[in-house]
């Protein structure tokens, strides 16, 4: 069946369906609090062993083996910062991905497709409300964490704010190619949590990049978000970064604007063929 639009709307009206969007994904997430419970809660259990783990491995408080790799000792801090923005890798993976599977399970993805405004532009509503709240969950999350591990940001605030907003807007392009091979495959749960686990393991959420086989660190290198990571942390627990900082700014910016154009271009041709072939309603 080809799905075509029957009319070009307004730009006001594709940014208010934008919002209606996440406005209900929004009320859906708040009718069960325990959710917002659980993503505050969950990343804390995740660490605590690491906590442990770092105490015992230290040498007089002191990570020495850690510092060398980073140039700071503060291992809790550069694990939990890390964990913060992990959160939103995951939020555009699930956001995208998951959701795009949900609305074909149930059987509503093409009668929301037949709406006369960007496929993409459904994509990003999807995602919204879940990076709302998880910007809310995530500042709660090291509130707490602070207060159990120490977290200790010695940096500038808002040079770290404005290299996470790219960085953010990139992983857009990698939702986009994701939520095409979604529609491929017609399978999110595994990618989704294979996908996010590669994405944020390579670009050094958890450990330093330089501490993986150096057959490892060109494909790490060679991802967007290890720049950001290395960014944000150099911003604000000034520790080493793998490039001076204004060329790793640089990057984020280049490559925000090549993953954008690729996950669109990526995501559009492959909704062409899936169309052409009338595979859009199988599951």
């Amino acid at each position: 069946m080809q799905l075509t639009n029957l009319s070009q709307p307004s730009l006001k009206t594709q940014v208010r369906a934008l919002f209606i969007i996440a406005r209900k994904d929004w009320k859906v997430f708040w009718r069960y609090p325990l959710n917002a419970v659980s993503h505050v809660l969950q990343p804390i259990i995740w660490v605590t062993p690491v906590y442990f783990m770092g105490k015992a491995f230290s040498t007089n408080g002191q990570a020495l083996g850690f510092a060398a790799y980073t140039g700071s000792g503060d291992y809790m801090s550069f694990i939990l910062l890390g964990t913060a923005l992990s959160n939103f890798v995951t939020t555009v993976f699930w956001g995208m991905g998951f959701a795009l599977k949900q609305d074909m399970d149930s059987g509503v993805l093409e009668s929301n497709w037949l709406a006369p405004i960007s496929r993409l532009l459904i994509l990003v509503g999807r995602t919204l409300a879940s990076l709302l709240t998880t910007i809310i969950t995530s500042m709660t999350m090291l509130a707490i964490a602070s207060l159990l591990f120490g977290f200790k940001p010695t940096g500038n605030v808002i040079a770290a704010i404005l290299a996470v907003i790219p960085m953010l807007i990139g992983l857009y392009g990698f939702g986009f190619a994701f939520a095409a091979i979604v529609l491929m495959m017609r399978e999110a749960n595994t990618m989704v949590d294979v996908s996010s686990f590669l994405v944020q393991g390579l670009s050094g959420a958890n450990f330093p990049i330089k501490s993986l086989p150096s057959w490892l660190i060109p494909v790490s290198l060679a991802l967007p978000v290890t720049y950001g990571f290395d960014a944000v942390r150099g911003f604000l627990l000034k520790t080493n970064t793998l490039l001076p900082l204004h060329i790793e700014i640089m990057v984020i910016i280049g490559t925000m604007f090549l993953m954008l154009w690729f996950g669109a271009w990526f995501f559009y041709r492959t909704e062409r063929r899936i169309r052409t072939l009338g595979t859009l309603g199988q599951h």
